[in-house]
């Protein structure tokens, strides 16, 4: 029983007046944040045109629906706290005309099924932010943003390529950065030089730069999101190599996710931070033979709060998926335990299952 308390009726307060027998409100304060969050990241989008893909996603009326690509593993990334993906082509307008590989503008429908899966932000540095031009780039960022996906690595205005790109969760504020290391030999455009977030390897102070400001503006966890550098081998380069190594020894830095090579690159634990190396496609049909484009993994890492307040890595998972290309259809699916083997001896190349990582079927 509370004291004071004693059965129904009013009760008198400290002025002689009288209050009912009911108790205090409730205290309006916002819960505190969480202690722990978790982040899926996964590998390249492309959509290359003329192949099972944009064939199976076809509509009678000329649209596309990708959402059935994504179905298998919706649960996956809808279960993340933050789910993290990296689209690597330029949208093109609704209806077309539509290119595919060497210069990418794709059907926009493919935004609306990233969003159906769960994804929350999304990198867009890569050799081909430029495809399709400035006004390529700012579709691209529009059709994201109007999806309800927080987008890092390409920007409108030269304003905005200063603005760090923070997530909230719940309290916990996590930054995004993201660089590539080339456009493809496009130009950036003449006084929009800002437009796309380009490193010049292994020299990546741009990004820490970037880095620092998502730190100043409040960002509780930094990661980096590294497009580069040689296509089609699942070992890292050492300019790659090196490149990660300083953006991890900055304490502005806490994670770094790669792209580019579209075949899976190691996991390495360095230091109490982790490296992705190349997390593989996770949307492609590359016509490459000899290479295995359509092995995938999705990394799942678990942030918790220190003793100091820090977020560091508690657990590190690592998914092996792999594209299924049909005649006439294009799935994402969990690894074949074939595929799932090989996916996981290129994970641990690096030491990275003796270092904690753990590779899971989901």
């Amino acid at each position: 029983m509370l004291a004071g308390c004693s059965g129904g009726g009013e009760q008198p307060d400290a002025t002689g007046s009288t209050t009912a027998g009911s108790p205090a409100p409730s205290s309006t304060a916002p819960p505190p944040p969480p202690d722990s969050f978790t982040l899926v990241a996964t590998g390249d989008v492309l959509v290359h045109q003329g192949r099972a893909l944009t064939e199976g996603a076809r509509r009678p009326d000329g649209s596309y629906d990708f959402a059935d690509v994504f179905a298998p593993v919706a649960g996956l990334i809808g279960a993340a706290d933050l789910a993290v993906c990296h689209l690597e082509t330029p949208v093109a307008e609704a209806g077309g005309p539509y290119r595919g590989y060497p210069s990418f503008a794709v059907q926009p429908e493919i935004v609306d099924a990233l969003a159906g899966a769960g994804y929350d932000l999304c990198s867009t540095a890569s050799n081909h932010s430029l495809d399709d031009g400035f006004d390529g780039l700012t579709r691209t960022l529009d059709t994201l943003e109007a999806a309800g996906i927080r987008t890092t690595g390409t920007h409108r205005t030269e304003e905005a390529s200063r603005e760090p790109t923070i997530v909230d969760l719940d309290g916990v504020r996590v930054g995004h950065v993201a660089a590539t290391f080339s456009l493809n030999g496009v130009p950036l455009p003449a006084g929009r030089e800002w437009s796309v977030d380009v490193a010049d390897l292994p020299d990546v102070a741009g990004v820490l730069a970037a880095a620092a400001r998502a730190r100043a503006a409040g960002a509780d966890v930094v990661v980096a999101s590294l497009h580069c550098c040689l296509e089609y081998d699942d070992d890292p380069t050492p300019t790659q190599v090196a490149a990660v190594r300083a953006l991890l020894a900055s304490p502005d830095v806490d994670l770094v996710l790669g792209h580019h090579a579209h075949v899976v690159q190691p996991f390495e634990r360095i230091g109490d931070e982790w490296a992705a190396y190349g997390l593989g496609n996770h949307l492609a049909e590359h016509a490459t033979r000899g290479h295995p484009t359509e092995d995938s993994v999705a990394a799942r890492f678990t942030f918790t709060r220190g003793a100091d307040g820090r977020f560091t890595v508690s657990q590190a998972q690592a998914v092996p998926l792999r594209i299924e290309i049909g005649a006439d259809a294009v799935r994402i699916v969990p690894a074949d335990p074939q595929s799932s083997a090989r996916i996981a001896g290129v994970l641990d190349s690096r030491g990275a299952v003796a270092a904690g990582l753990e590779v899971v079927p989901e």
